[in-house]
């Protein structure tokens, strides 16, 4: 196969620019942070983010709409809403981490304050890393972009694209 029909097929089939449509911009990320720092109601994001209303609306919206938040009536009073992560909200973790550690080396050059840890032994949780199927951590010489029908046979992904 050449090397433009590739290009062109991988353009076709990418999921970023969907993934990239529903998180948006700035506020939708500070919006996520805040949700997974336990932030539950529009005013506590507002206040937390100093947010103008009109734009929080909007992006609560987005977020909603993507299925990354869910809009529920407060329990303990129903007029009030909640804003809660959905499990595909809670799946965005791993790009939030890497995405705080990479501004952290890259674009402040200072760890971010306060700094991530592991619940259970109170230590900073290590650099997210692309790791292969066995493991091994990736680097940018390792890895290589390939069309389903090129993947190595007798894989999840092989067997998917069958």
């Amino acid at each position: 196969m050449g090397a433009n029909k590739l290009r062109e097929d991988l353009s076709a089939l990418c999921s970023l620019p969907a993934a990239l449509e529903a998180m948006g911009e700035r506020w939708s990320f500070l919006i996520l942070r805040g949700s997974f720092n336990g932030l539950k109601h529009f005013e506590e994001f507002q206040s937390e983010l100093g947010i103008a209303r009109n734009i929080l609306a909007n992006r609560l919206a987005r977020l909603v709409d993507h299925g990354i938040l869910a809009r529920t009536p407060c329990p303990e009073d129903r007029r009030k809403i909640e804003y809660r992560l959905t499990d595909k909200g809670h799946a965005l973790l791993p790009t939030m981490v890497a995405l705080r550690q990479w501004g952290e080396r890259w674009e402040t050059g200072v760890p971010a304050s306060p700094i991530l840890v592991d619940a259970r032994d109170m230590r900073p949780i290590a650099p997210v890393q692309v790791l292969s199927h066995d493991g091994r951590a990736l680097g940018k010489g390792d890895l290589h972009w390939a069309l389903p029908d090129d993947i190595a046979a007798d894989t999840p992904e092989a067997r998917a694209a069958e």
